[in-house]
Formats: C-alpha cells, structure tokens, sequence
C-alpha cells in the first residue's frame, strides 16, 4: 500500500489489514493516525478520512474505536440547533436535516428532544 502515513512508534508489520468489505479497499489503521502511543490522533475528521480511502465513515470510525483512538463527539452549534428545530417543524425528516447539517439524523433527534420539541414517527404522526 503506497498510501500510508507515517506514525511514530508503530510498525507497519505490527498493525493488522483491516478489510472494508468485498470489493472495498484494503485500510491499515496506521494509515488513519498521526502520532503514536498516547499522542495518537486523528490526521483529519472522519468523513475527510473516508473520502480519501474511498470508505465509509462508519467504517472509519469502526477501525479507530477497534484499536482504541480516542474520537470527539461533535454536537450541533447554537445556530444549527435553531435550523434544525425551523427546518423539522417546515416537516424535513430528521435524516434530510441531518444530512443538511452534516450529522446524523439522531444527534438531531436527541437535539430536538433535549429542546422539548415533539418529533414525528416514520410516518409523520406525533410520537408518544
């Protein structure tokens, strides 16, 4: 693999091929990481990282919790929060807000909740 980055204080031959699916490529975790031991992090967020190995962010995000990257949680910003409330009360689902926002459709559920804003089922109708 001509792709890999260059982390300190872990060797190529100690680091598994990490499969990502038939017909996906090959990832090595060290290709994900700068740094090593407890200064280990990410070179870039999740979805940058998925783009440029031609994955998933799921898969990504998978990889680094199995050898136990530390990873963020980024919530919605003050002013998504009011987006999203705006745009789930003109009737988006929580996936296409979501997605306008960059997130995952439960941050946005939970971010509607936490605000007491009353969500919808699948099917439009009130939830208990």
């Amino acid at each position: 693999m001509g792709r890999a980055l260059a982390v300190e204080g872990v060797a190529q031959a100690d680091v598994p091929v990490v499969g990502v699916g038939e017909g996906g490529p090959a990832v090595e975790p060290h290709e994900l990481l700068l740094g090593g031991g407890d200064e280990a992090g990410l070179a870039e967020d999740g979805v940058e990282l998925a783009t440029r190995f031609g994955i998933e962010r799921r898969t990504v995000s998978a990889i680094l919790h199995r050898h136990g990257v530390p990873m963020r949680r980024r919530g919605l910003s003050p002013e998504q929060v009011d987006d999203a409330i705006h745009l789930y009360n003109l009737g988006w689902s929580l996936a296409r807000v979501g997605q306008y926002l960059g997130v995952d459709h439960t941050t946005v559920l939970t971010t509607l909740r936490q605000r007491g804003i009353p969500t919808r089922d699948t099917h439009g109708r009130p939830r208990p």
